[in-house]
């Protein structure tokens, strides 16, 4: 299991936490997802056999959003 820390640009509102939140969960192999507003992170863990943190980046900016940073641990 995988954790990727995604550095977003200012979320705006706390409907745009949930969008995000839903979207990345419903990716295959997302196991966990936190979207942390005054942040403007969203971390999940993820089997790294099935998706990457990459296409996780964009599912984020397919909603609109800006990716500015991308870590995995």
């Amino acid at each position: 299991m995988s954790k990727a820390i995604l550095q977003l640009g200012t979320l705006t509102c706390p409907s745009c936490m949930t969008k995000i939140e839903k979207a990345v969960a419903k990716q295959p192999g997302v196991e966990t997802v936190k979207v942390l507003f005054n942040a403007s992170k969203v971390k999940a863990s993820f089997d790294e056999t099935t998706t990457s943190a990459d296409q996780l980046s964009q599912v984020v900016t397919g909603l609109g959003y800006d990716v500015e940073s991308v870590k995995v641990k």
